[in-house]
């Protein structure tokens, strides 16, 4: 099985930028789909962003047109650059992939998805 890995995460000031990644290794994905989802305590699980293995994305309101998913199929990567920061994206951020024929409109369900890596924290202070 893949093993996912996040890095990037950090302690930023609001309006900055970030770039986390989501490397697989064991096998490549560039086949699967690959979603970024964050989470705070107490909180569920919530869905940032989806890359299809066609290249389709697919992002939640609250990012859209403030975070970038994409990936580098030579590197085996995924990454979700993360522009205008704001206090409320302070999180744990998770990658996870789901098979490549998963709907695009179960993509927001954290239960479609396979395999998690073990997240990256981000911190946004206002």
């Amino acid at each position: 099985q893949v093993q996912l890995v996040e890095s990037g995460g950090g302690l930023v000031q609001a309006g900055a930028s970030l770039r986390l990644s989501c490397a697989a290794s064991g096998r490549t994905f560039s086949s699967y789909t690959v979603g970024w989802f964050r989470q705070t305590p107490g909180k569920e699980r919530e869905f940032v962003a989806a890359i299809v293995w066609t290249g389709d994305t697919h992002y939640a309101d609250s990012v859209k047109g403030r975070f970038t998913i994409s990936r580098d199929y030579s590197k085996n990567t995924v990454y979700l650059q993360m522009n205008s920061l704001k206090a409320e994206d302070t999180a744990v951020y998770y990658c996870a992939e789901t098979r490549p024929f998963t709907l695009a409109t179960t993509l927001p369900n954290p239960t479609v998805y396979d395999n998690w890596g073990q997240g990256t924290r981000v911190t946004v202070s206002s």
